[in-house]
Formats: C-alpha cells, structure tokens, sequence
C-alpha cells in the first residue's frame, strides 16, 4: 500500500496519468457517428458556413437560423477548414470545453482550497469532474450547452480565483478571464451567459453579506473584454438582419423561458434524476458535500478582507449550484444538457468534501459502485426485452458487450476501495478518488461505445452511399414532412424542405421562396421537373403511392425511405 501511494504521488505517474487521459478523451470525438438532432444540426450549420463565406449570418439548411449565437457554429467551421470535414472535427470545440473545464476545475481547487484542505483538492476535483457520468458524456456530443457551461465554467473559476488572489495583478488577470468566460457564454447561447452569474453574484452577496466582492470585480475593465468579445457581432448581424433582434432577444429569450412556445415542458422535478444520475459514480456523497458546505471559514487573504467580512468560496459554489439548478427547475423550456453549468461547483464541493471526509464516506463510495456495476451486470441478459424491433433488437445485442465491460470497470474500482476502507489505509483518500475516477471515466466511454449501433441507426449513415450513387449536385433534394438533421451534412448539401417547417419556421417567414409548403406543390414539380430525390417518412410514402405519384424507392430504412421520380 505504502509503495502504491508513493507512485501515485510522484510527478511520472500523475503525467502518464493526465496524457493518457488527454487521449482518450480526444480520441472519442471520432469514435461514433453524428446523431440527430443537435449533432447534426450543428455540424450542418459549420460545413455551410465555411462553404458559403458567410460568418455573420448563420445559417441552417440554407435558411437563416438565428436560435443561438455563433461561437461554436465558428469554431466547428475553423476545424472544418484546418483538418476537414468529419465527426471528431464537429465535435473538437464541445470536447475542448469539457477538457477546458476539467483543468480549470481542478486548478480553481488547487488554489483556492488547496492552502486550507490539502495540496490534492485540485486533482480530486479534476477527477471527480471528469468522471461524473454527465460531464464525460456530453462533452464528447456536439450540442451548444458544453460551450455555454465551459464559458461559465471559466466565470466561476476566474472569479473564485481572483477572489482568492493575495496579490491586485493576480486577482486582475483572473477578473478579466472571469468577464471573458461570460462573454464566451453570451456568444455561445445567449444573455444567460451573463445573467445565470449575475444573479448568482447578487444572491451570495446578500447570502455571505459580502458587500466587499464589488470592490474587487474590475467593473470597468471586464466591462470593456465583456464588451469587446459580444458586442461586434450582434451589431453586424442586427445590421445585415433586421429582423434579429426582435427574434433573438425577445423570443428566443423571454418567450422560451416563460412559455411553453418550444414544447420543451417539464415537471419540477424534470433535472433531478439527469442530475443524480449525472453524478455518478460520486453520487453517494453528494448530499454529504452540499450540506458539509453550509459552514466555512473566512477565506485567511488579504485581497478578500477589503471589508473585514472575507470572501467565502463555499458559499459561493452553494449558491451557483443550487440558483442555476432552481432556475432551469421553473423554466417552461427544459432539456436535459441545461444543468450542465453547475457540475464544476458540485465537482468542487465534493473534492472539498473528501478531503476531510469520514471512513464512511469511502464505505459508500465502494459499495454504491459495487452495487451498481453488479445490478448491471444482472440486469444485461434482459437488455435485449427493451427492444421495439428488429433493428432495435440488433443495436441493443451489439450494444451488450459494451454494457458488459463497463459493468466490470465499475466493480474494478468500487472493491479495491472497500479493500483500502476495511483496512483502514493512511492513503485512502487518494487512492480510492483514483480508482473511482479512473473506472467511472472508463465505464462512461465504453457505454458512448455501446450506443454507437443505434447513434447510426438514427443517423441514416446507411443510406448515404446509396443516395450518392444517384445523386448530381444539380439535382434537387427534397426533404418530404421531415427535416432529417444529420444527412445533409453526410450529403454535404442541402435540403428543400416540404410541407415541414418545424424550427426553421421563422427563416423561412424572411425567405419563402426557399421551401414548398404544400405537399401538392410537391407532387407538381415532382411529376413535371428533372430527375430529383426526396427523403420521407413510411407512411407519407404510401399516401404518395395511392395518388399515383411516380416513384422509384433507392434506398430504405426503419425510419426514412428515399425515393426518385425517374
């Protein structure tokens, strides 16, 4: 035990440690297919902008799209041109955040409660961040909501950085790095980048009565960064499209959170299990750590004395983890990715927690992990009863090794610290946040694994050879009564929508002329124009049938068919 604890802690094994993470982390990016609807949507909008020129007006099937700011639409479009187009290239600015989000988590624990609860705080809260099944899942999916809590993230960070400084030139540099991942927030989905810390700010101030921290923001210079990252390109857009604002701020922001306009409903309880079940494997001392946090002491620097109060950073995470939580909680739009934001807090709530954590803490930990690496373990051999289908049936069978493997590294984790607890080892602590990060990193990788047979099959990959065999970038491409998010990009083109508007709605009021939308608009070109294909649904290809509509099927699958008038 002895020789274990002193390689774990020495500069060789902690480098190995963070490389090979580093690869794995990378290398997943590409390891599954584009899955519909964000990933797709996404990659779409990046391969048109680049092929287009256009970075100021952003674009969805060639329609103006103006749901959410730009940030990750210019990034996805900047590795598209540097390395290509591909899956890891579109999904490369979510896993930079992630990863972005890790280091500064484990380095805002490092230095903020490292002096006080030990030099491992800031591993620890890398590890646990890093491996909470939610944070390494979505950090390896294209959707807006890991760049927005990757800006905040760095916000946090910053601030409790800055904080924390015992130096004006420290705590200025992390001021103006926290204004900056407010900004990056803004320009990835909108003013709640900016209002989620606000509100969090004004709430601990009352909370912790710590009327100093206003002193200690840099208001004038982080307004300026603030100002000179988001401001250019709402001008711009505002200016080229007239129409932005109105759209933009009042409804895409008042509207979405107040009403029900997106059909994204929930019940107030729709963010606990996503938030319990995100958690593990530290699942287990959650509460411990929330309710450890109420009490700590002034934080012993003098940047944080300006007013005799102190600056308290556990108070803080509370309020930024459980605001952010309540927000989202009562919005009339929900998703899951929402409360992605409040990880790193909870992350670091947690590290604290289990540095000075009792031997029960760890008895949990272990047998939480044992628990449920077993119960899936059990629980494969009826895996395959969840299928609908037969293709269903055919993804969950491929998908059972995976589950499998990911059941044993769980338990590869979870015994060897209810070893080390029984025992009453000195190097517990370190040890078993190893081992627990390390599976729970590894089991969340491999069940990204086991769910690529159905990512693909939801993708329409499949067909996309099929459609090319037929296909001239001349002819026309018509998506009947659907929009299928992921195949214009695997096409590397674009769609004519029919008769389905969905969230194009809006872009498609600016520019009709884009879209039929009439299904008998359809069929008349159909029977009069070129050869074209179209993508539909079964049963909108056999109401097409009974009126006698011409067409050729070119390939199919479960959920989509493609047909030709020739």
């Amino acid at each position: 035990m002895r020789d274990l604890q002193r390689v774990t802690r020495s500069a060789p094994f902690l480098w190995t440690l963070a490389l090979l993470f580093s690869v794995v982390w990378f290398v997943m990016l590409g390891a599954r297919t584009l899955v519909p609807t964000d990933e797709g949507r996404y990659a779409e909008m990046a391969r048109e902008m680049l092929a287009t020129g256009d970075w100021i007006t952003t674009r969805l099937n060639g329609i103006k799209y103006f749901e959410k700011p730009p940030l990750q639409i210019w990034m996805t479009a900047l590795a598209f041109k540097v390395f290509g187009l591909g899956e890891w290239q579109a999904r490369l600015w979510t896993g930079l955040c992630g990863f972005a989000g890790i280091v500064l988590t484990g380095l805002a624990g490092r230095r903020v409660f490292g002096p006080v609860h030990g030099p491992d705080t800031g591993l620890a809260a890398a590890l646990v961040l890093g491996s909470c099944l939610f944070w390494a899942a979505m950090g390896h999916i294209n959707t807006l909501d890991m760049g927005l809590a990757g800006g905040m993230t760095l916000a946090l960070c910053g601030l409790l950085i800055a904080q924390s400084a015992p130096d004006v030139r420290t705590r200025l540099r992390w001021m103006l790095g926290c204004w900056a991942g407010m900004a990056l927030a803004v320009l990835s989905k909108g003013l709640i980048g900016l209002a989620l810390p606000g509100a969090v700010l004004i709430i601990y101030t009352v909370v912790a009565r710590d009327w100093g921290i206003w002193k200690r923001l840099h208001l004038l210079a982080g307004l300026l960064v603030f100002a000179a990252i988001t401001v250019p390109w709402f001008v711009l857009v505002s200016l080229r499209n007239p129409e932005f604002p109105q759209f933009f701020f009042i409804h895409e922001h008042f509207q979405r959170f107040t009403s029900k306009v997106h059909h994204r409903e929930g019940p107030w309880y729709y963010f606990l299990p996503i938030l319990l079940g995100g958690l593990l494997p530290w699942l287990a001392v959650f509460g411990q750590s929330l309710w450890a946090a109420r009490r700590e002491a002034v934080l012993p620097v003098s940047a944080a004395s300006i007013d005799g109060r102190g600056f308290r950073p556990k108070k803080l995470l509370l309020v930024w983890s459980i605001f952010i939580f309540v927000f989202f909680s009562i919005s009339s739009s929900k998703l899951p990715s929402y409360v992605l934001p409040i990880f790193p807090s909870l992350a670091l709530l947690i590290a604290v927690y289990l540095a000075d954590a009792p031997r029960r803490a760890w008895w949990l930990l272990g047998a939480s992990g044992t628990l449920i690496g077993a119960g899936m373990l059990a629980f494969l051999p009826r895996m395959p009863r969840l299928a609908k289908d037969a293709v269903d049936l055919a993804n969950y069978q491929a998908a059972l090794p995976w589950v499998g493997a990911a059941a044993v590294m769980l338990l590869a984790g979870a015994l060897p610290v209810l070893w080390w607890t029984w025992k009453r080892d000195a190097g517990l602590p370190r040890l078993a946040t190893l081992a627990v990060a390390i599976s729970g990193f590894a089991a969340v990788q491999l069940l990204m694994l086991g769910a690529e047979p159905h990512g693909r099959t939801r993708s329409g990959l499949d067909l996309v050879a099929q459609i090319n065999a037929e296909l001239t970038p001349a002819m026309p491409l018509y998506a009947v009564g659907l929009y299928d998010q992921t195949l214009p990009f695997y096409l590397r083109r674009t769609m004519t929508l029919v008769a389905h508007a969905d969230e194009l709605e809006f872009g498609l009021q600016q520019e009709p002329k884009l879209w039929l939308p009439t299904r008998a608009a359809f069929v008349e070109r159909w029977r009069t124009g070129p050869k074209a294909i179209a993508i539909t649904r079964p049963e909108i290809f056999d109401q097409l049938q009974l009126q006698g509509v011409p067409m050729r099927v070119i390939a199919h699958d479960a959920r989509r068919i493609v047909i030709t008038n020739r």
